[in-house]
């Protein structure tokens, strides 16, 4: 840059030569190439003299008071292949764990896929692995535990069949004999006690499916008017309306099954009529929700306490409210309970309605 200027302040001009002997050309001279001089300004943040590499060309940015000049020195710096080599070799071997590490996993992501699958209800999983590592010996304790509760639940399958199975052979004898009798009236009585015997049977049916996950909800549009009546019907009282006070104040229609929403509603009148201090329960159809109070002493317990199966009860074997929950749950409805002015209150909130004019 010295030798440049004493050059340019003898004879008045730039020494090409020297400069091409250097192996150095010029870019531009007096400030022409503004793009290129401005980059190298913003990068570098120097005006009077800068050195800057871009793109692997050298630039040689020269101002003073005499002349302007961007030089580019064609000396271009050597591209750094030890490095690049490393560099590519690194980044094969991170590719390579990578897939390793992927394939390593993968059961893993199987195995929870599977367990996804048996959450749901599926126990025709098979999970067992002939590998020797962590996750073959989880899926393989995995699927022994699933081969254990698929056999406890068939044991438990056959055994209520079974039992159904034979009382429905007395209960079919029963009828049998009670149409030899010749009264009237204690034909009728003996009759319906079997009817109402063979129908809890096919309750308990239902609810083992239910509860064991293992049953496929018929849905249709009912409404509920029809679903109250048939859940009225089946409890058999001689007179419903001394027991049940019924209000309809807006009638809806519901995507249901039929018996199963009408098991649960009678299993909450029933109750309703069995705990209430006058025998009698009041029925309430709204909107968007029912709700079915009687009165009452309140429960002793959380409510979800109640939804347990075999909780403590004081008669029967502490399944009403969980068969009613697991049979709401199906139907993507909710139970709440209240207990207000000495009335034990279950509303039954059900979203996807449609009003009846």
């Amino acid at each position: 840059m010295h030798y440049l200027y004493l050059y340019f302040l003898k004879y008045g001009k730039i020494d090409k030569d020297y400069l091409l002997s250097q192996n150095i050309r010029i870019v531009d001279a007096g400030g022409k190439h503004l793009r290129l001089t401005k980059e190298i300004e913003s990068k570098t943040g120097k005006k009077k003299f800068a050195v800057v590499n871009i793109k692997f060309h050298r630039y040689i940015l020269i101002n003073n008071d005499r002349f302007k000049l961007l030089l580019e020195n064609m000396n271009h710096p050597r591209f750094p292949f030890e490095l690049a080599v490393a560099f590519a070799g690194a980044f094969m071997l991170l590719i390579i764990l990578y897939i390793w590490i992927i394939r390593s996993i993968r059961p893993l992501f199987e195995l929870k896929s599977k367990i996804i699958k048996f959450s749901e209800g599926d126990l025709n999983i098979d999970c067992k692995s002939d590998k020797e590592d962590e996750i073959a010996a989880v899926a393989n304790a995995f699927d022994d535990a699933v081969n254990k509760i698929r056999e406890l639940l068939r044991a438990r399958q056959l055994m209520l069949r079974a039992v159904m199975h034979e009382l429905k052979t007395p209960i079919a004898k029963g009828r049998f004999l009670i149409e030899m009798m010749d009264e009237k009236c204690k034909k009728d009585r003996f009759k319906a006690i079997f009817e109402r015997l063979n129908l809890l049977i096919d309750e308990f049916a239902k609810v083992e499916q239910v509860s064991s996950k293992n049953f496929n909800a018929d849905m249709k549009p009912y409404k509920m008017s029809d679903i109250i009546d048939g859940s009225i019907d089946i409890l058999m009282l001689d007179n419903p309306k001394k027991y049940i006070h019924l209000v309809l104040k807006r009638d809806i229609t519901v995507n249901a099954d039929f018996e199963l929403l009408t098991l649960a509603i009678k299993n909450l009148i029933d109750n309703g009529i069995k705990y209430s201090k006058d025998r009698k329960v009041n029925v309430l159809l709204d909107e968007n929700y029912m709700e079915i109070s009687n009165l009452g002493e309140p429960l002793k317990e959380d409510i979800d306490r109640y939804y347990t199966p075999f909780h403590e009860s004081r008669s029967g074997l502490g399944l009403g409210l969980y068969i009613v929950k697991s049979i709401l749950d199906v139907h993507n409805m909710t139970l709440e309970y209240k207990y207000e002015d000495d009335r034990v209150c279950f509303i039954i909130k059900m979203p996807n309605s449609s009003k009846i004019k």
